[in-house]
């Protein structure tokens, strides 16, 4: 499909000049560009994930887990 674009002259000509270095077409580039803003607005923005601990052990026994203290005492005794 043939269409009609203003385009600002340094971009259209900065545009050019990378179509000429990786020897492709204005049209192919604009095409790519336009494919990766649509594909970025598609996408959900994934959240970071927090690395989780899947060993096996756990803490000595008799500690109290849920005592600051009682987890600095036991570090400071190591």
């Amino acid at each position: 499909m043939k269409t009609t674009l203003d385009l600002n002259d340094a971009l259209l000509a900065d545009a050019k000049a990378l179509a000429a270095r990786q020897q492709t077409s204005l049209t192919r580039l604009i095409e790519e560009g336009l494919q990766l803003r649509l594909r970025a607005q598609k996408a959900p923005a994934k959240a970071p994930r927090l690395p989780v601990y899947r060993g096996r052990g756990g803490l000595v026994p008799g500690l109290d887990g849920r005592s600051n203290k009682a987890m600095l005492d036991a570090a400071d005794q190591e």
